[in-house]
């Protein structure tokens, strides 16, 4: 059974950290991309950073670029997402998907990513 769960998400104050966990079971990472997108209420979901199974490839978006960094560690089939500096508008459910059929990042179209986890809430606030 192929699944991704997410976990690490919570409440943090703004300036404060978390990081995200995307655990794949069912399947290895390998020859796939990874990546986190995100969703407020109101708002379409967005991509945030992917990254290959090789790590060679990472991608982060404007939005978060220097303050969230991903990563994989192959060995545990897991992607982070370290979040820091988090903002109030980084206030969303963010997903992990994994797409198949890549090498490398190349874009976050949300149909070519083959299986998405349930969301973990991040909620920053004062």
């Amino acid at each position: 059974h192929l699944q991704l769960v997410e976990s690490g998400g919570g409440l943090v104050q703004p300036g404060g950290s978390l990081r995200l966990s995307c655990a794949a079971s069912g399947f290895a990472l390998d020859y796939s991309v990874i990546a986190w997108f995100r969703q407020s209420p109101g708002k379409e979901r967005e991509g945030v950073s992917c990254i290959s199974s090789s790590g060679d490839s990472t991608n982060v978006v404007d939005s978060v670029k220097g303050r969230f960094t991903i990563s994989i560690d192959n060995a545990k089939n897991t992607v982070y997402l370290q979040m820091n500096s988090l903002k109030p508008e980084d206030t969303a459910v963010y997903y992990c998907a994994v797409d198949l059929q890549s090498y490398a990042c190349r874009n976050y179209v949300m149909y070519e990513y083959d299986y998405w986890g349930q969301g973990t809430q991040v909620t920053v606030s004062s």
